[in-house]
């Protein structure tokens, strides 16, 4: 299973500040990389994952929600990442693969960052019009924040923007130091516990 044991964080959450999560703040971020997922790509992918039980995105770039907790994210046109319970994930772990199905190792840095004035942040730190974006298309964006390349699942909830963002987390210290400082300057910051 390709759960991580500790997040790319670890060292920096046992000394880091946080808010308190009340309701409506600005901007709010929290590690979420511990959560399981799964990576594969290749030409049967989509046909193995949906020999799974699990939807798959039509398009490139595109994710589905996962009933009940979870997502699959298509990544381009033959690679996919599943975020899902930690059952989901094991199974798709053990059970042998097609052929034309290959692992990916997904040890990343997730974020999950939500709040009004989250698009204030993602003006300082990326160049993507996030604003310019179908929402019920369910895009998934391969971009680059503050010069680290991530993936990006825009969303809403209740109708404040809520997003996940994922990175290699070798990168993770310098991204989270980053959004999390530029969170506080905005009437936010980090908090300690998932908002989900």
């Amino acid at each position: 299973m390709s759960t991580l044991q500790l997040s790319p964080l670890d060292d920096v959450l046992n000394t880091a500040t946080f808010v308190a999560p009340g309701m409506g703040l600005p901007v709010a971020l929290v590690d979420v990389s511990l959560r399981p997922r799964y990576g594969c790509k290749g030409p049967g992918a989509a046909t193995w994952l949906q020999s799974m039980g699990l939807p798959v995105p039509a398009l490139p770039n595109s994710a589905v929600a996962l009933a009940g907790d979870g997502h699959v994210l298509r990544l381009g046109m033959t690679e996919f990442l599943v975020e899902a319970p930690a059952q989901t994930v094991q199974t798709l772990s053990c059970t042998p693969r097609s052929a034309g199905v290959y692992p990916v190792l997904r040890q990343d840095l997730c974020l999950h960052m939500t709040g009004r004035r989250l698009p204030q942040l993602l003006l300082q730190t990326c160049s993507f019009n996030f604003a310019a974006l179908d929402l019920t298309q369910a895009p998934v964006v391969l971009t680059s924040m503050v010069g680290v390349a991530v993936t990006i699942l825009p969303g809403e909830r209740n109708g404040v923007p809520d997003y996940r963002i994922w990175c290699d987390g070798s990168f993770g210290i310098y991204l989270w130091h980053t959004l999390s400082s530029i969170a506080v300057e905005l009437g936010g910051g980090p908090v300690r516990a998932s908002f989900e």
